[in-house]
């Protein structure tokens, strides 16, 4: 496949894509939305082929990776249609899947089908109280039942995806960890993103940096350094003498904002060019008032990469600096 036509003012070429299909969770993550969360109108969120157009068009322009996003991807019905139109694309690289687990155990055999490589797996606790306290929901047992579906699908790589808080999960580091390498999974843990208004913590108190996280686990594990990509932000290392890779997601302690290689499409087609930033450009609109003119789709974001800022400006001492929640945005 030829370079990515998508290249923003300052060189960065766009092969990756974060495709939202739904606002909606059946989890109520207090980093990610609150507890009376207020989805969009039905008739707002992208239909199944405007969501099939969209991916169409960034695969056309060079995306080479596509991961499935929400809310939680996989209450959205019909998705195994669209993953599989998706999966049958030979220019991707890669398809996957951003998921909560609840609903693995039902699927996780029809995601391997439909073509989907690889699943990341939130889980920020192995503990049912604590679980249910960061969720809101007491779904522990589901996820790990979910996790083990996976397993037993075949997905080529499995990763958890952990946010940690101090004073809130973060002495469960190592056993998430030990959780990860007893069944050859890997793990990323990602610092918390000021994304929304929260009431269930104080950010400036709970984070915790990545710098730390790699520390504790240290002092038990041997890390070497990894060439391991996956197209995504996660710097990894590997736990010696087991197949884990550990990764750390840190927007705050060392940004990852020179190499971005990707934008977001949010479930109301809306494209988010920075994820710390507010602004985004309306693709619903221009769908909806030219329908199936692909090439006026593709022209609109070969334009809009124009407007790609050079980095966010996240800091760790602010409330709010974004608005609209994950679950909006599209994690």
């Amino acid at each position: 496949m030829p370079d990515s036509q998508l290249v923003d003012p300052f060189g960065r070429r766009i092969t990756y894509l974060r495709l939202s299909v739904t606002d909606r969770c059946d989890f109520r993550c207090t980093y990610c939305m609150s507890e009376d969360m207020v989805f969009a109108p039905r008739a707002q969120i992208l239909t199944l082929e405007e969501l099939y157009a969209v991916a169409d068009a960034f695969i056309s322009l060079g995306v080479k990776r596509i991961r499935v996003t929400g809310g939680e991807p996989l209450v959205r019905k019909g998705l195994t249609g669209l993953l599989a139109r998706l999966g049958a694309r030979n220019e991707l690289e890669d398809l996957a899947i951003t998921t909560n687990g609840s609903q693995l155990p039902s699927l996780a055999a029809s995601l391997r089908e439909a073509g989907v490589r690889r699943l990341n797996i939130s889980l920020d606790s192995l503990k049912r109280e604590r679980f249910a306290e960061l969720t809101r929901r007491d779904r522990l047992d589901q996820v790990l039942e979910g996790i083990e579906a996976a397993r037993s699908a075949g997905f080529k790589r499995i990763k958890l995806n952990s946010v940690v808080q101090k004073g809130r999960n973060d002495d469960e580091i190592l056993d998430l960890v030990e959780f990860a390498i007893e069944r050859g999974l890997d793990i990323s843990f990602i610092e918390e993103m000021p994304l929304g208004s929260v009431s269930s913590h104080q950010r400036q108190i709970t984070f915790c940096s990545s710098d730390e996280v790699r520390e504790r686990i240290e002092a038990r594990h041997t890390l070497v350094r990894s060439s391991h990509a996956t197209g995504g932000p996660s710097r990894y290392w590997q736990v010696a003498g087991s197949e884990t890779q550990v990764g750390f997601i840190s927007p705050h302690s060392n940004n990852f904002c020179g190499s971005c290689n990707r934008v977001r499409v949010t479930a109301e087609g809306k494209l988010v060019l920075c994820l710390g930033h507010e602004g985004a450009l309306d693709l619903k609109s221009l769908m909806r008032r030219y329908p199936g003119d692909s090439e006026r789709l593709r022209n609109a974001l070969v334009d809009a990469l124009q407007l790609k800022p050079e980095k966010h400006h996240f800091r760790t001492d602010e409330q709010v600096q974004v608005v609209r929640f994950m679950s909006m945005t599209g994690g």
